[in-house]
């Protein structure tokens, strides 16, 4: 039986189950909303390491033993580890999970990284390659900082479109062993490019990949936004979210009443001076660990279309005067 769905999509005959999941955050988001519901709050943003880049990895490396212990897993249950960071060569991935020796695929979304290592690992569980994957990705303001604007010292100011990168992990152990959220379906992303340049207003330039995501998730399943009891975004932020509204009102869906985005929940924008909101591939991976994944354990979302944004540029297509291009993965998790 053919699992593909529409142009895009993919429906799983056998749906991987989330069997569990953690969630590693900086004080900063400690001090947020969801400060308490983060696994374990750091607060020292070094991590006790040399350098920024050091501490994301340690990140990570928190983050998959953390979800091996609340799983009752061992490192020999986890056939595939699927990840991924801001950094150049994905170094926080790749110094971070070494001393777990299991096989690794290195991924990059930019900030919808969560969701591709999510989609990815759905499929390689579903189609039988493994019992349990994991799936994990992270950022660190410093570092994200240090690599895309400026030194920390140097202690510009940014524009009110800024989002604030989220200093956090978030990993996920996929598995064929039944538990209370299950991945029924994906809709991959393709790269959408509206020639926004403006490094600082990411929200607007991830916007318009969201907008073709979310309808192509519905023509492919046949679907609305009254299928869904939440279509949640990653790190669109304040500005990013109202240009997806008015995208997808223009083909003739109203998503205001059930639109959330991880970017704005997981700060204070009032009080914590983040602009227009949260983003990093941290942001959306804590996010749905901590507060999106209890709800659904709990029945009060049935089923949401989750959907981590990224922006696709580098320093050197910034320094070269390139656009900068978005994405953003579709994942449909339902409650069991």
């Amino acid at each position: 039986m053919s699992q593909t769905k529409g142009q895009s999509s993919i429906q799983f005959a056998e749906a991987p189950y989330i069997i569990e999941s953690s969630s590693i955050v900086g004080q900063k988001e400690g001090e947020g909303p969801l400060g308490k519901l983060f696994d374990s709050v750091e607060q020292d943003p070094m991590l006790q390491k040399k350098t920024w880049e050091e501490a994301e990895s340690e990140l990570q490396r928190k983050a998959v033993q953390k979800a091996i212990d609340k799983s009752n897993l061992t490192q020999q249950d986890l056939r595939y580890l699927f990840a991924g960071d801001l950094l150049g060569q994905s170094i926080a991935s790749s110094f971070g999970l070494m001393q777990f020796q299991i096989p690794l695929f290195g991924l990059y979304g930019a900030c919808s990284t969560a969701g591709e290592s999510l989609c990815v690992a759905a499929m390689t569980v579903a189609a039988g390659y493994a019992d349990n994957a994991v799936a994990v990705t992270s950022s660190h303001f410093a570092s994200a900082e240090k690599q895309f604007r400026y030194p920390l010292e140097y202690a510009n100011q940014r524009p009110l479109s800024a989002n604030w990168t989220v200093t956090g992990s978030g990993a996920f152990i996929l598995g064929t062993k039944r538990s209370k959220a299950r991945i029924t379906g994906i809709t991959p992303g393709k790269i959408v490019d509206y020639g926004i340049k403006d490094s600082f207003n990411m929200g607007a330039a991830m916007a318009p990949a969201a907008c073709d995501t979310i309808y192509q998730n519905f023509m492919d399943f046949n679907r609305s936004d009254k299928d869904y009891d939440k279509i949640i975004t990653g790190d669109l932020g304040l500005i990013g979210s109202k240009i997806l509204i008015d995208l997808l009102k223009e083909k003739g869906f109203d998503i205001s009443q059930i639109h959330m985005d991880c970017g704005v929940e997981i700060y204070d924008g009032d009080n914590q001076d983040t602009h227009a909101g949260g983003s990093g591939c941290g942001c959306s991976a804590v996010t749905l660990s901590a507060y999106i994944l209890p709800k659904i354990h709990k029945g009060e979302w049935k089923k949401i279309l989750f959907l981590p944004t990224g922006a696709l540029l580098s320093t050197v297509s910034f320094n070269e005067g390139q656009s900068v291009p978005g994405i953003a993965h579709g994942v449909v998790i339902e409650h069991c």
